[in-house]
């Protein structure tokens, strides 16, 4: 079978991630090259309260990971994380080939953002942005006079 580009979300136990971050999360890459395959992007999106008790947590940590694999591996993979104590919750996804490369880039970039936070900034960045034109027409005007 040929290699597809996965994206994989994993919900793990907040409060083992809290305790080792690396272990926990070094073992989402070890597993997936155990199987062959080859991790694009491995890292932590954000930690939040979870709708309704997973295994009695109420709290995850939310892992993104970009990977290549053999589909033929998927399922071997689902059942090497579903009997793995800190992950809760699992979620594969198969990538479109046009638009893995944006997407691994993207996840390379980008920060975490505090729950709540990131309305905020966009808001502060436009008003900013809006004042620095206002003065930057004022200059503009003035030396059109001139």
């Amino acid at each position: 079978m040929a290699a597809n580009v996965y994206e994989g979300m994993f919900i793990l136990d907040a409060n083992r991630f809290g305790r080792d971050p690396e272990a926990i999360s070094g073992q989402i890459p070890a597993m997936i090259e155990k199987l062959g395959g080859e991790m694009l992007v491995s890292r932590l999106w954000e930690e939040r309260r979870l709708a309704f008790p997973i295994k009695g947590q109420r709290k995850g940590a939310y892992w993104l990971t970009y990977f290549r694999l053999d589909g033929g591996r998927l399922a071997d993979l689902r059942r090497q994380f579903r009997i793995a104590d800190d992950v809760l919750r699992t979620l594969f996804l198969k990538v479109d080939p046009r638009i893995v490369d944006a997407l691994v880039a993207h996840a390379q970039s980008a920060s975490t953002v505090p729950h709540g936070k990131a309305e905020d900034k966009p808001v502060e960045v436009a008003v900013a942005a809006a004042k620095d034109a206002d003065s930057n027409a004022a200059d503009v005007d003035t030396d059109t006079e001139k």
